[in-house]
């Protein structure tokens, strides 16, 4: 008898992503080692999002290759390197992020699983944001919890939380430079985030309610960071099915006060903006939303790529932007090259908002005289001769 679907769902997941690891781990050691099919020599699995009964017992997702099949791209070379390429490859080490919630213990538990069948190291990080009495001893036990999975190494990493940005963008700010420096310190080649498919339906609303555009609307990406460090394997698993893979396998799980606390714009998204979606729309609002972010980044990242060849023609051969040039790009290529070259001169990406790029835009579009346009990070944008010079200062 196989593990329970909940549990089956996540460690698929986690599979998925340990296999991508290890075919860009052998790319990038030149090695040609075979890297194990994700379903070879497993337990027959299901999605979270196939309604349970939908597969007959045994059967695998459509998408799936067949068993003990090499995934597609991956040579099959034999289990016998050429005699001069058998140099032993040190396995990576991948890490979990893990709060002691449902969602990233669940994650935790798949890794710890997962990751000896494919020859991988697992270890895991927990940062202790110091907001609460008594986190450091709660961050403490997380880390135990984590040992006893079988991950190594595990360290608790206490942060200072500042103010910038409000309190919530402060925490994420501090939990991610710690992830980093975790990272680093260990040469993990990757860390695993345990956002579900219900976080990126909450990303996606938060952006729409700022109204920054289609990359807003794009959600979270399941490859982020420095050299796609971050990886998100539960974007398609919803919160629940998490939840019921730690209560079928008994794992402990910690539910944050923070979640619930009225004071945060997510947690009141989550407890009354979502439910009230639902009852006005239906059910499906969560999975439409994450469809949303799937569909909106294909194509930002398409006009992203659009932008930066078209960049290159616009400029003279001093390196200044032609207004006249951008005027005859598309509006949505023409402010992703301005937003690219104000970010260029030193504007921080982060305080860089839509208002900006218009006023910028209007340089170009609507030119009556105006003067410069200031930007964050002292960042100045000007038009001189039918050029746009954009420069700190």
């Amino acid at each position: 008898m196989g593990p329970h679907p909940a549990v089956a769902a996540i460690r698929l997941a986690v599979r998925r992503v340990l296999h991508d690891l290890l075919t860009e781990h052998h790319a990038d050691t030149d090695t040609p080692h075979a890297v194990p099919a994700v379903h070879a020599g497993g337990p027959a699995v299901m999605p979270a999002d196939v309604p349970r009964g939908a597969l007959p017992p045994g059967a695998l997702p459509p998408d799936a290759p067949a068993p003990g099949a090499l995934p597609p791209g991956t040579a099959d070379v034999g289990a016998r390197p050429r005699p001069d390429r058998d140099a032993p490859v040190t396995p990576p080490l991948v890490l979990v992020a893990c709060s002691g919630g449902a969602d990233s213990m669940a994650l935790a538990s798949a890794l710890a699983f997962e990751a000896p069948k494919l020859g991988v190291r697992a270890g895991g990080v927990t940062v202790d944001h110091a907001l609460q009495p008594g986190s450091d001893l709660r961050a403490a036990e997380v880390a135990l919890r984590l040992r006893e999975l079988g991950l190594d190494p595990v360290e608790s990493v206490a942060v200072t939380v500042g103010r910038d940005g409000g309190p919530e963008a402060a925490a994420r700010d501090a939990r991610y430079a710690a992830l980093d420096a975790a990272a680093e310190r260990h040469g993990a080649a990757a860390v695993l985030l345990g956002h579900t498919r219900d976080d990126q339906a909450e990303t996606v609303l938060l952006g729409l309610a700022r109204g920054s555009g289609i990359r807003s609307l794009s959600g979270m990406a399941a490859v982020s960071g420095a050299g796609g460090r971050y990886r998100r394997p539960f974007l398609r698993i919803d919160r629940q099915t998490a939840r019921k893979a730690c209560m079928v396998q008994s794992l402990p799980v910690w539910d944050d006060p923070h979640n619930t606390d009225p004071a945060y714009t997510r947690s009141r998204l989550r407890h009354e903006g979502l439910p009230a979606l639902e009852k006005a729309l239906g059910k499906g609002v969560v999975e439409a939303l994450a469809r949303t972010a799937r569909l909106s980044r294909d194509d930002a990242d398409a006009l992203d790529a659009w932008a930066r060849h078209a960049e290159a023609s616009v400029r003279d051969a001093s390196g200044l932007l032609e207004c006249a040039k951008l005027y005859a790009l598309p509006v949505a290529v023409r402010r992703r090259v301005l937003r690219r070259a104000a970010i260029e001169a030193g504007a921080p990406a982060g305080s860089l908002f839509a208002r900006h790029i218009e006023e910028v835009d209007r340089l170009i579009t609507g030119w009556r005289g105006q003067g410069a346009i200031n930007l964050p990070g002292k960042v100045v944008a000007q038009r001189q001769g039918g050029r746009l010079v954009i420069r700190q200062g």
